[in-house]
């Protein structure tokens, strides 16, 4: 249930947002068929999420040891952002911010748990589902006549609710609806759309068939299947999160480290692997040129691996935190001849202009009040000055905490009551330097902000706020 939202009898919310997606995106599409320029021919695009893997684990953000050299070839081809962040420090609610375009003061879903909500396949109570009214990046595609699909871990909805995936504008969808059982990598069953897919040969223990696996299959299927359709192919990965298990741990198997270090850094070669896959297959298909692919991790790192692997780089903190480490994720887009090759960059953006950017490059007509804005300019190569605007987090876990990054100001309140820390990020990447007695005007400003961004919520409330 949304707060102050009003509908006419016959009509809802819902309604009223996809009709009048559907409009625009009619008048947009009159507006543009004239033109024949790579900028204005509604790409492809493939989504790739990790679960849980730090800012530093590749090597194309400074990982010294994991093999990671299809991602890295990705970021020689494409452009590698530094200052991207997630929607959340953790899964559910950054995935809820990525679909809807609302960062976590209004988005549906705003932590793993609600104060209602439902009963959860593994049993836990309180997993609140994407509302009917909710509108996701992939309904916003499908009015502009995209294919679209969804292999991996969704969290936004268990069966028989309104935030199922095939609910909320996918076409086809293969998975883990429910976050917690997405910790095993062996199920007995998985989701294929609204029915189980048994997996026989993982009942009772056994290891037979590794999910991870079956979405890199259903994801190539997809790419044959729709080759000559455009379409929008979301993979929210589940590794590396833990439990750590995999089928073998090459090529770590003889490293003289702990097993859990060893399937870590195994879950993110694999990855790397189908990645590769995944770009082979688009140039078989000669549709490369054609496709603009996105990767990312939904959070921070789940463990520093300090000494081994150190996941979080030079940033502070890890997933749950509202650090730096918690926060900001590795960020890499290519499209051959479109988007900049082998370029960084240190525009700030997040998860909640996903879906305005991915509106604007398929032609398709964006929500209307959405937190996020289109950063398809600053994909595109073109001037975009985003100074101005802030980037707002808040996070229910262990008590109520807040950040903001405005321009390279980042302020973090760990709960209510406490003093607002600030940082530069500019000057102070790893958090170390709370600077707030020095600058009272910049705290003040940030104080407005953490106070006016937010709506109430029934799920997640705050006495202090609401």
């Amino acid at each position: 249930m949304k707060l102050n939202t009003k509908s006419e009898p016959c009509q809802t919310p819902r309604m009223n947002n996809i009709f009048a997606i559907i409009v625009a995106t009619a008048v947009l599409i009159t507006t543009t068929s004239c033109t024949d320029n790579s900028e204005s021919a509604p790409p492809n695009i493939i989504f790739i999420m990790a679960d849980d893997m730090g800012y530093g684990d590749l090597r194309c953000y400074g990982q010294t040891t994991i093999q990671t050299p299809n991602i890295d070839q990705m970021a020689k081809e494409g452009t590698r952002f530094t200052d991207c962040y997630a929607g959340s420090t953790v899964c559910a609610p950054s995935r809820s911010v990525l679909m809807t375009g609302l960062h976590t003061g209004h988005t549906t879903v705003r932590g793993n748990f609600g104060k209602y909500g439902v009963t959860g396949l593994a049993g836990g109570n309180g997993r609140v589902p994407l509302e009917k009214d909710d509108v996701t990046v992939a309904e916003v595609l499908k009015t502009a006549g995209y294919k679209t699909g969804i292999s991996g871990k969704w969290g936004l909805g268990e069966p028989k609710t309104n935030g199922h995936p095939n609910d909320q504008g996918f076409d086809e969808w293969f998975g883990y609806l429910n976050q917690r059982r997405a910790h095993s990598y062996y199920p007995d069953f998985i989701w294929k759309n609204k029915e189980k897919f048994e997996l026989p040969e993982n009942r009772n223990g056994n290891e037979g068939t590794y999910t991870h696996d079956l979405f890199t299959d259903f994801a190539l299927d997809f790419l044959d299947r729709h080759e000559k359709e455009r379409f929008f192919l979301y993979l929210p990965y589940t590794v590396p999160h833990s439990r750590y298990e995999i089928p073998d741990t090459a090529p770590y198997s003889q490293e003289n480290w702990t097993d859990d270090e060893k399937v870590h850094a195994a879950m993110i070669t694999r990855l790397d692997r189908d990645v590769g896959k995944l770009f082979q297959r688009l140039k078989d298909l000669d549709i490369d040129e054609q496709t603009i692919v996105f990767f990312c991790s939904d959070n921070g790192a789940a463990e520093r691996w300090e000494k081994r692997f150190d996941s979080s780089g030079a940033l502070r903190g890890r997933k749950r935190d509202m650090y730096e480490g918690g926060l900001r994720t590795p960020m890499i887009v290519r499209w051959p001849g479109v988007v900049s090759a082998n370029r960084t960059s240190d525009v700030p953006w997040y998860f909640a202009d996903v879906l305005p950017t991915l509106a604007e490059l398929g032609n398709a007509a964006s929500t209307p009040n959405l937190d996020g804005i289109s950063i398809a300019p600053t994909l595109l190569g073109k001037p975009q000055d985003l100074s101005s605007r802030y980037m707002y987090w808040e996070f229910f876990e262990g008590g109520f905490q807040q950040a903001v990054r405005k321009g390279n100001w980042k302020a973090i309140r760990t709960s209510i009551g406490k003093p607002i820390e600030l940082y530069n990020l500019e000057t102070d990447i790893s958090e170390k330097r709370d600077i707030a007695s020095r600058h009272p005007q910049v705290v003040t400003e940030m104080e407005s902000i953490l106070q006016s961004a937010r709506s109430p919520s029934l799920n997640w409330p705050v006495e202090s706020l609401d």
